[in-house]
């Protein structure tokens, strides 16, 4: 086309979507979304005091010296879905559970980190989101790159309300890992804003087209 601009071209804009990286004290999530992150990410994080001692369970996490007391910040722009996420670490410490409702005000789902050795502090955060009707996944932290359980076997020992809800074996650590997390979870948040309903998740990579039609509902 005579004096046409690729550069003139209209540019798409992104849709924003708020998720929650949310589980129990000490199973990675401020790992996650440092290492997924495309800005530096915004810590809240505190030393961990003798003023913890009986209150903080450091069972099996006895190396941990900082953690979050408000949440973490971080975005990651996924072109293939057509969305910026913005992410927003919960506190792990039950002291601090009463932000949760107020982190969960405009967010349209949540990756839920669990820890198989330590699996119970888990279902809290499980808990919450199934009983406000949040959309989310579980992604079984593999710490040193090991996992002993099957995701089956993991599915099976939280007792998840919905059979069908994905649960991901990562390693926190990898931003490989974590963005696949993220895009599975934009499938969930996807079929469910088309059912109404908990529904298995479509491909991993069919997001851009079902999101924006998704998002622009009422």
């Amino acid at each position: 086309m005579p004096g046409y601009d690729p550069s003139d071209a209209p540019v798409q804009e992104a849709s924003p979507v708020k998720i929650l990286i949310a589980g129990g004290f000490g199973v990675g999530k401020t790992t996650l979304v440092e290492a997924v992150s495309e800005i530096e990410p915004l810590r809240t994080e505190e030393r961990l005091t003798s003023a913890g001692v009986g209150v903080d369970d450091l069972d099996g996490i006895e190396s941990k010296t900082l953690t979050t007391v408000a949440m973490d910040f971080g975005r990651i722009t996924l072109a293939d879905a057509g969305v910026v996420l913005y992410l927003f670490g919960t506190p792990g410490q039950e002291r601090f559970w009463f932000m949760w409702d107020d982190l969960l005000n405009g967010a349209l789902g949540a990756l839920v980190l669990v820890d198989t050795r330590r699996l119970d502090r888990g279902f809290p955060a499980i808990d919450f989101f199934e009983s406000r009707g949040l959309p989310f996944v579980v992604g079984a932290n593999c710490f040193h790159g090991e996992q002993p359980y099957t995701a089956e076997e993991i599915a099976a020992a939280l007792h998840l309300r919905d059979p069908a809800t994905p649960v991901l074996l990562l390693d926190a650590r990898s931003r490989t890992d974590a963005r696949g997390a993220l895009l599975n979870l934009l499938d969930v948040v996807i079929a469910q804003a088309r059912t109404g309903a908990s529904t298995r998740p479509p491909g991993p990579h069919r997001h851009e087209s079902a999101l924006r039609a998704s998002l622009s509902q009422p």
